[in-house]
């Protein structure tokens, strides 16, 4: 480690930092899955003020000896209860990894309004088998895209309609645009799925998505051409129809 000069040591040594205000920095995630046909996000209920009882983005304040990624992966621990963060340029994992990266940061003066607190956003996609609910404290909810909006709306599984703490909506709208845009160049949309997993299921997750519909052979071809898929010699099982090949994700290509 350098050593530094005795005059700038002098100087940090005697630096006020009191003279600037020093704004918190908290952590938010979103924490995404596909279930019953859903895009969802895992939400937790808020025990205190400000916004009471609101449902919100998992997060917390980023600890003086901690990290953002640090914070972020403590979030979704203690929070959501996923372990195993990993990032998509990682080849890592024998188990099936929680994706984690950073999103956006967001700064508005007025987004909380007990002080000055800019958020730096993550989001996570997880697989829905990894994701547990716990009691009246956390919460999936169906997301939906009104047209012409941009934005996103929060449904519960009684078709109730509902708004978010904070600027949580925003954030939420943002990580669901990321997303959209990187299916084309990632191989993003395999972290919501299952190890193995059927070519109709990884259209079905794009399809999800993207919010439309796309060609079934045009998109077998370019995932089979992609290199980013490995043949397992099995066929799925327990279904009425015929039984198709199932796939696993190729991390590292």
């Amino acid at each position: 480690m350098n050593r530094r000069p005795h005059e700038e040591q002098q100087f940090l040594d005697n630096y006020d930092a009191s003279v600037y205000d020093r704004p918190s920095v908290s952590v938010d995630v979103v924490i995404l899955t596909l279930r019953e046909g859903h895009l969802q996000a895992l939400l937790v209920k808020r025990k205190e003020h400000p916004f009471l009882n609101y449902w919100s983005l998992p997060g917390g304040f980023v600890q003086i000896h901690e990290s953002l990624d640090e914070a972020a992966a403590r979030v979704l621990r203690q929070k959501a209860g996923l372990e195993g963060v990993v990032g998509l340029e990682r080849e890592s994992a024998t188990h099936h990894p929680i994706y984690l990266e950073q999103l956006y940061t967001f700064g508005n003066p007025e987004r909380d309004p007990r002080m000055r607190v800019i958020s730096v956003a993550y989001y996570a996609l997880v697989e829905a088998s990894h994701i547990h609910e716990v009691g009246e404290e956390t919460a999936l909810f169906k997301l939906r895209f009104p047209e012409g909006v941009g934005g996103v709306e929060i449904y519960d599984n009684k078709h109730k309609k509902y708004s978010l703490a904070f600027d949580h909506a925003e954030i939420l709208a943002v990580a669901v645009r990321r997303i959209r845009g990187k299916l084309d160049y990632t191989p993003i949309g395999f972290e919501l799925l299952p190890e193995r997993f059927t070519l109709r299921q990884l259209q079905a997750v794009h399809e999800t998505i993207l919010q439309k519909k796309l060609n079934k052979d045009s998109f077998r071809r370019k995932m089979l051409a992609s290199g980013m898929l490995e043949a397992t010699g099995e066929l799925e099982r327990g279904v009425g129809f015929r039984p198709a090949e199932l796939y696993r994700f190729r991390r590292g290509t």
